[in-house]
């Protein structure tokens, strides 16, 4: 009788929380450790990475609270690793108070987890990681898609916003390394890339050209293998009619554009520090919906001090107006080393939670209405798989749409003919028949 003398696979559980720029360097550690076999149980894992969110008080709330969960759960024997943003925000109160993590690590460091795991030893740089195309990831979640980040850090200055502080100024990656990166990922079967950073628009300007995403787009266009493609996060004055026109003309870049506003009133975009183009701000709102085929999403805070009662209805006034695609609306969260903590006119807790209902109300409604303009309509999604609402339903996305946070189509239906199997992670077009609730039904034709 043979008995085998191989050690069984060491196990990894990892959790990645906050943005999509976090998903990316969770995947570059993946990358790292990929000699361990990955379990969505804690308590079986020998690893455990908690990624962490430090945007505001909920994200950081839910990193201590998944922290705590694993700690309780775990093997005696286990490794327990705090990452990202949060622990590089408040690493020397975090390693004073939290004796339940063994290693700490902040944004500096991703690619250098596995010696870190192997020292049993935290480490904090500096320097925020950049990543490249030299770095091997694991890309989660989907067959088809990843995420490629542009930069790292962010030039400005809004008042809200601590993420500098601990991020650092704008450092863009070159177009060499990113290009490389979107070749090797279609190399791999991937055909769909959303292009994300604190401030996509911005890119290249850390090297002194300032139309960096134009260069991009024209760069990514000529990478043979690649169907669609999207950039997140551009910032209203280093937008550019010129970039939209370059989005628009694109046959690779799909009409999604996403900017997040904050705010729209004179008054508030000023106490923001979201510069001072009020007008050019509604220009290029207007613009970017003139697009065929359009998707526009955006983000705001309610409850910002110095906010007047005025400068809220004219807000939810203009949403309404509008007509955003998608929309999302933050409470105002007070974060200390920034200018808006300083601030004397704060408003109330109730009155802020008031608010983002209030407003919360508005976007749901501009929401629907968006949904409802898509019924009838012939277009190109990608089918994702079987979906969980139930087995003979299959879940799909419009090819213009983010993943995860645009939303969901159903397929009921095939005209294919019964011996067409549907292959997930395709491009189909599609017919939609019906919106129930917030999902659209649709029909695949072609």
């Amino acid at each position: 009788m043979k008995f085998s003398t191989q050690k069984p696979n060491k196990k990894l559980h990892l959790v990645s929380l906050g943005c999509t720029k976090n998903l990316v360097d969770s995947e570059i550690m993946l990358g790292k450790l990929s000699e361990y076999e990955l379990t969505d149980d804690g308590a079986d894992a020998d690893v455990i990475i908690v990624n962490t969110c430090g945007f505001i008080d909920s994200a950081k709330q839910e990193s201590l609270n998944t922290i705590f969960n694993l700690h309780d759960q775990r093997k005696s024997d286990s490794v327990l690793v705090m990452s990202g943003c949060l622990s590089q925000r408040y690493q020397d109160e975090l390693q004073k108070d939290l004796p339940e993590v063994d290693i700490f690590t902040g944004v500096g460091d991703y690619d250098k987890i596995d010696e870190m795991v192997k020292s049993k030893q935290s480490k904090f740089t500096n320097e925020v990681f950049l990543a490249s195309e030299t770095n091997d990831r694991v890309i989660t979640g989907s067959s088809y898609h990843a995420y490629v980040k542009l930069s790292e850090g962010c030039n400005q200055t809004c008042s809200f916003c601590a993420i500098p502080s601990f991020k650092g100024k704008l450092h863009s990656r070159t177009l060499e390394s990113l290009v490389k990166e979107v070749k090797s990922l279609v190399s791999k079967g991937y055909k769909d890339i959303t292009f994300i950073s604190q401030d996509s628009s911005s890119f290249l300007r850390d090297q002194g050209i300032n139309d960096g995403l134009e260069k991009l787009v024209e760069e990514i266009e000529n990478v043979e293998g690649i169907k669609t493609a999207r950039i997140l996060y551009l910032y209203p004055s280093t937008t550019t009619l010129s970039l939209i026109d370059k989005i628009a003309d694109s046959k690779v870049f799909v009409n999604y554009f996403d900017m997040p506003l904050q705010h729209i009133s004179k008054n508030m975009l000023k106490v923001m520090k979201r510069g001072k183009q009020f007008e050019r701000l509604h220009e290029l709102m207007s613009y970017m919906k003139s697009k065929p085929n359009s998707f526009v999403r955006t983000t705001f805070i309610a409850g910002h001090p110095g906010e007047t009662v005025e400068d809220f209805e004219e807000l939810c006034k203009y949403v309404e107006n509008f007509g955003f695609d998608r929309a999302n609306v933050f409470s105002y969260s007070d974060e200390e080393g920034t200018t808006a903590f300083e601030m004397e006119n704060k408003i109330e807790q109730e009155t802020i939670d008031e608010r983002a209902e209030i407003l919360g109300e508005v976007i749901a409604a501009t929401t629907q209405k968006s949904l409802e303009s898509e019924v009838g309509k012939t277009f190109e999604v990608y089918v994702d798989g079987e979906s969980d609402e139930h087995e003979y339903l299959l879940s799909a996305r419009k090819t213009v749409w983010a993943p995860d946070i645009d939303g969901e189509i159903y397929i009921n239906d095939n005209e294919l003919g019964e011996d067409s199997q549907i292959k997930f992670g395709e491009i189909y077009t599609v017919k939609v028949t019906e919106l129930v609730g917030d999902k659209l039904l649709a029909t695949v034709i072609k």
